[in-house]
């Protein structure tokens, strides 16, 4: 069909998604611990911002004429997500005190599986 667009993923929901999860974790998780609701806040957000910018980049453009603007941009995308992720833990580690890095990892792997189940469930929606 000429002229016919593909629409784009609504991508962000996951992001959304993800935050929910998170603040409904971390929040009665703080009158146990602060430090554990803090670690895991800190490494649920090193999951959760990377993801943001590589759905953002990844996602900026649609149709086969911007097929290498694409490919640009999901290239540039994963680059930022693993400088991101890697500056993420380096400034978690270095800079926060008390740190409790079990929940830091916990919380960031916590926010994987929500962006994987979130990401199949966008797709098999989507068909």
């Amino acid at each position: 069909m000429p002229g016919a667009e593909i629409a784009r993923p609504p991508v962000h929901r996951i992001s959304l998604a993800q935050l929910l999860v998170l603040c409904s974790v971390c929040v009665p998780l703080w009158i146990y611990d602060e430090v554990i609701a803090w670690s895991a806040l800190a490494g649920g957000l090193i999951a959760v911002i990377p993801q943001a910018w590589f759905a953002r980049l990844a996602f900026r453009w649609r149709g086969a004429n911007s097929a290498r603007a694409i490919a640009r941009s999901s290239y540039a995308g994963e680059t930022g997500k693993f400088v991101l992720s890697v500056a993420g833990f380096a400034v978690v580690f270095a800079t926060v005190r008390p740190i409790d890095g079990l929940a830091v990892f916990a919380g960031y792997l916590a926010m994987l599986v929500v962006q994987i189940i979130g990401s199949w469930l966008l797709l098999s929606h989507n068909q």
